[in-house]
């Protein structure tokens, strides 16, 4: 916890609560929705602090007794205790590294398999289902905004959402190009296979943030779902797909019946797209935006996932690895991230 100030935090909350009491505080709706948001971000961590500290105390306690009363029966709790304060801890210590403007926002991921066909597809798909595992596990809710099924298996991309505080946060730093080595399952001679596919990861802009979008820039275009069944299949034409025409930036959504809420989801991921655009560009205005690179250099990859000769999964920014490459593709990525962000706190 040496990251976190608690009493800076609990100094600043408490000065971020006079203002909601303050006259006119409703007069700006954007910026009180700002605090507010800002409010429930740090009550958020101070109560994890305190909640912490005092299960650290209780532990304390129950080792002292043991000792003191040599009760063995107590072993197997202190253990199992000190177990679970360790990894609340560690996560907690990662959030604390969260210093960037759009961390505590929500984050929307796309997936799009490299050259290579059904191999890279299937890919693409594998790391969806890796990224989703993970999500769940961390108590985050995953939406689909836009799927694009594989000719023969996998997906030619897909792009959905992760719900909740620090998202964005923990999965910036998975942003690139991810590579795989395998025998390949659709190849009938058994050979060694290498396939990309390229993580896209960005924050969901809120509400609050002043971006405006001129209505004739923009291009929408609206096609029938495709889709094998399920959530996927729709016979009317409520897909939307939109350009961002200045940029070149193009966004779809197909998962929702509605055309209207397709159109507000691609408006959303638009409106983020070129937030951070913007903001890597350094520009004050939209009107500012260079146009999108489109290459992808697939040598620059950030990690390696190799299943055959060996099992590793490497990543190349931090040397963190692993050979437990099962638990990796069921969503144990933790390790990395963390690897990743104690890279950025110390560079």
């Amino acid at each position: 916890m040496i990251h976190f100030d608690i009493k800076k935090n609990e100094e600043e909350l408490n000065e971020l609560e006079k203002k909601t009491m303050q006259d006119g505080f409703w007069n700006d709706q954007k910026e009180s929705k700002k605090i507010l948001s800002e409010i429930k971000s740090r009550k958020g961590k101070v109560t994890k602090y305190k909640t912490l500290s005092k299960e650290i105390d209780d532990t304390k306690e129950l080792i002292d007794i043991v000792e003191m009363e040599q009760d063995e029966s107590l072993e197997n709790e202190i253990t199992s205790n000190v177990k679970k304060l360790g990894k609340e801890l560690e996560k907690f210590e990662l959030e604390t590294l969260f210093s960037g403007k759009y961390d505590s926002n929500n984050a929307i991921l796309t997936l799009h398999p490299g050259a290579g066909g059904t191999e890279s597809q299937d890919w693409a798909e594998m790391l969806y289902r890796m990224y989703t595992r993970w999500a769940t596990k961390s108590g985050y809710e995953v939406k689909e905004l836009d799927y694009l099924e594989g000719d023969e298996a996998g997906i030619k991309s897909v792009t959905f959402e992760v719900i909740g505080e620090n998202a964005y946060g923990y999965l910036k730093g998975e942003m690139g190009v991810h590579r795989l080595v395998r025998i390949s399952p659709f190849d009938s001679g058994g050979r060694r296979h290498t396939s990309f596919a390229s993580l896209e990861v960005i924050p969901e802009i809120n509400d609050d943030v002043d971006l405006y979008i001129s209505p004739d820039d923009i291009k929408m275009d609206v096609y029938r779902a495709s889709g094998a069944g399920g959530q996927h299949i729709n016979k009317t034409s409520s897909a939307v797909r939109l350009t961002h025409i200045p940029t070149g930036i193009v966004v779809s959504c197909q998962t929702q019946r509605s055309q209207i809420q397709n159109r507000e989801n691609a408006m959303k991921m638009l409106k983020s797209k070129l937030m951070d655009l913007k903001e890597r560009e350094n520009k004050e205005k939209i009107e500012d935006l260079k146009g999108v690179q489109r290459d992808i250099a697939w040598g620059s990859q950030i990690r390696s996932y190799v299943f055959c000769p060996y099992t590793m999964v490497k990543d190349h920014r931090t040397n963190f690895e692993t050979g437990n490459i099962e638990a990796v593709m069921n969503g144990e990525i933790d390790g990395f991230i963390e690897a990743y962000q104690k890279k950025i706190l110390h560079s």
